[in-house]
């Protein structure tokens, strides 16, 4: 199936690894034009050139701090700059530390708030004026299930992500006679860097192995087993595509079933 992408622009942000880097690979092999953000201008770089050597289309990276209040608005003006255009924004952020409630101070809140709530809202109102210029514009926000389902010793996460969800929905109904779709995705637990450094605290904790650890949680989908970011990815780009276009104010749990109720 043609997605359509060919010759969009898309910004993929916390794209350096897991599943930014997988919907950046992906949205590339489709044919968009993509410009990546992380934190750490080497790996970012790298990563695009990676990308690109396997696509063959154009991907520039972008170094830079999300959750620093400044350089969203910073970020969205040199990608128009690069590639004159904007039409696909999936705002994406690692996620904020594990950790019990009784444990997290106001800086720790206030943090996690900046990275995980902030980002998007900072994100969306900068590329704004370009995405209405797009005929196809859509915004991914990429939570978690623990937004809707709670894990344990996620108390930042499973607070501030269900924030970002509102948000979605909300812009979805906003925005949607301005032809931007919003939609969201809430990834279950995957096959990331981030899930492999979760399950070696929890192996901390428990005096088990990362192995024993991700058995344990495997057993939660009815697939018995983590995702992979591809399957991540082939949600989200599907999602911001123009084969979409009638999805909107969507919050898809991508999850292999672990999520347990009907709503």
């Amino acid at each position: 199936m043609d997605l359509g992408l060919k010759g969009k622009v898309a910004l993929v942000c916390g794209a350096s690894r897991g599943l930014g880097f997988a919907a950046a690979r992906l949205l590339s092999m489709e044919g968009a034009l993509v410009a990546i953000n992380s934190r750490n201008s080497e790996n970012i770089n790298n990563a695009a050139a990676s990308i690109q050597n396997l696509s063959g289309n154009r991907v520039c990276g972008f170094g830079g701090d999300i959750s620093d209040a400044s350089y969203p608005e910073q970020l969205v003006n040199e990608v128009v700059q690069t590639f004159g255009q904007l039409d696909i924004l999936i705002s994406n952020a690692g996620g904020p530390p594990a950790g019990s409630f009784e444990n997290m101070d106001d800086l720790a809140w206030q943090k996690a708030f900046e990275l995980s709530f902030m980002s998007n809202v900072r994100l969306i109102r900068a590329a704004l004026p370009h995405l209405k210029k797009s005929a196809s514009a859509s915004v991914l926000t990429v939570t978690s299930l623990s937004s809707k389902q709670p894990i344990p010793n996620l108390i930042l996460s499973n607070s501030i992500r269900a924030a970002t969800n509102g948000l979605t929905k909300s812009l979805a109904l906003e925005l949607g006679a301005s032809g931007i779709r919003f939609n969201a995705i809430l990834p279950g637990w995957t096959e990331t860097e981030r899930v492999h450094e979760l399950m070696t605290a929890r192996a901390n904790t428990n005096g088990t192995s990362v192995d024993e650890e991700i058995k344990r949680q495997s057993k939660e989908s009815p697939l018995g087993r983590l995702a992979t970011p591809e399957e991540f990815a082939a949600s989200a780009v599907f999602l911001v595509s123009p084969v979409a276009s009638y999805l909107t104010g969507v919050m898809l749990s991508v999850d292999g079933g672990m999520y347990k109720g009907t709503l």
